[in-house]
């Protein structure tokens, strides 16, 4: 902190208030995120007359809050662009200073929110659920908790079958046979959870009604392969976001990985010499696949021109700033949605996962067997490869032989 003063040149007047010995540290802080040179200035600016204000309200900076923050950007005559998300910014680095303490976690209000805290605790330490998975079945046991004791405290003790089956009865009248085998999954575990935790003494898990599981349901929809090329083509990659989109297409369509295993790839799951890659797979299993070449070839071209410097371990990086990885599954989606859109490309099914249902199809066609399907897709149970098994009849009915003695 006692380095020369760098912001001279990017503010109107010398800074003044709490925040003028932390302004430099800030500004490299913005810098290293991948932030233009226009951004800084004024988001710096900002900074600055933040800290003006702190002094007139005569706050030092042990004092700051995220209150302060809020009650300043609502003071402001205009509003300031990025301004809410700066401050965090600020406030974070503060913390890491040790300028300001970390926020304490407030008291949850309700019975029911502790519970359901725990409860999401609980997936995610011993489950090992991913995020998107633990969040369908936390928001899935609010519901049944709301419903059943419409806001009062949860006594779970007072739990019958009859709720239930009241439950999974009402909910599937109004979602489709996937959304509700998803609650259903989400509601056993619920009910193991609380009998596991002694809140319920009887295994009403086993009291929750199954869906019907059609033996000739349609496979899962995959992406035409010639809608999958048209993807790829239109990918400029000529641009850095072009090579990275071209690259995370390639996952998904050759190696068949899901959005998330994508988003969290990192640089050191990629063993170049042995032309493998490390997957992080559900429940923090891990699996090894080869790399193809020209997956192999995608992901380094975006490696070597196009992806940003930054200290992050991610192989895939966010284009703007603030440069770091992909939070979430969903940013991968985004990836294919906009794809769908270059393409041209118009379909009601825009989501990652239709690549990894198009390889196992593709395979299957080729004559490889479910074992091998399974092995590929790396699913832990065979029953969730038999699902590839049945019939496409779409498929099949160009390849039949025309009947004897009937129309030719």
């Amino acid at each position: 902190m006692g380095e020369p003063h760098e912001y001279s040149t990017s503010l109107r007047r010398r800074p003044e208030g709490p925040l003028t010995p932390y302004i430099d540290a800030f500004l490299r802080l913005l810098s290293t995120q991948g932030y233009s040179r226009a951004s800084i200035l004024l988001y710096t600016r900002l900074v600055a007359d933040f800290s003006r204000w702190l002094k007139n309200k005569g706050v030092s900076g042990e004092e700051i809050t995220a209150d302060h923050a809020g009650r300043y950007l609502r003071t402001r005559a205009r509003p300031a662009r990025g301004g809410a998300s700066t401050l965090k910014q600020l406030l974070n680095l503060l913390r890491q200073e040790g300028v300001i303490k970390q926020p304490t976690t407030p008291e949850r209000s309700t019975p029911a929110q502790r519970l359901l805290e725990e409860y999401a605790s609980y997936l995610r330490r011993e489950r090992e659920l991913e995020d998107q998975t633990l969040r369908n079945y936390v928001r899935f046991a609010r519901r049944f908790l709301t419903e059943r004791f419409s806001g009062r405290p949860p006594r779970l003790s007072l739990l019958k079958a009859a709720d239930v089956v009241r439950f999974v009865q009402g909910q599937a009248a109004c979602r489709s046979p996937q959304a509700t085998k998803l609650l259903i999954t989400a509601l056993r575990s619920f009910l193991a959870y609380a009998r596991y935790r002694g809140y319920i003494t009887t295994d009403l898990a086993v009291a929750v009604p199954t869906v019907a599981n059609w033996s000739m349901a349609p496979i899962p929809r995959s992406i035409s392969p010639d809608h999958a090329q048209r993807l790829l083509a239109h990918c400029t990659r000529e641009s850095a976001v072009g090579r990275r989109d071209h690259a995370i297409l390639l996952l998904l369509a050759r190696l068949g990985l899901r959005a998330n295993e994508v988003a969290f790839l990192e640089l050191e799951d990629i063993n170049w010499e042995a032309g493998c890659l490390r997957v992080r797979g559900k429940g923090g299993y891990h699996s090894m696949l080869p790399l193809p070449t020209d997956v192999g070839e995608a992901i380094a071209a975006y490696l070597q021109v196009g992806r940003p410097a930054s200290t992050s371990r991610y192989v895939f990086l966010r284009a703007k700033a603030p440069i770091r990885g992909f939070t979430s599954a969903e940013a991968v989606g985004l990836v294919v949605r906009r794809a769908f859109t270059r393409a041209g490309i118009e379909s009601p099914h825009k989501g990652a996962h239709q690549f990894r249902h198009a390889l196992a199809c593709g395979m299957l066609r080729k004559g490889a067997s479910l074992l091998e399907i399974g092995e590929i897709l790396r699913h832990r149970s065979p029953q969730t490869t038999a699902i590839y098994a049945k019939v496409d009849l779409d498929s099949l009915r160009p390849l039949a032989f025309a009947w004897p003695g009937g129309v030719r």
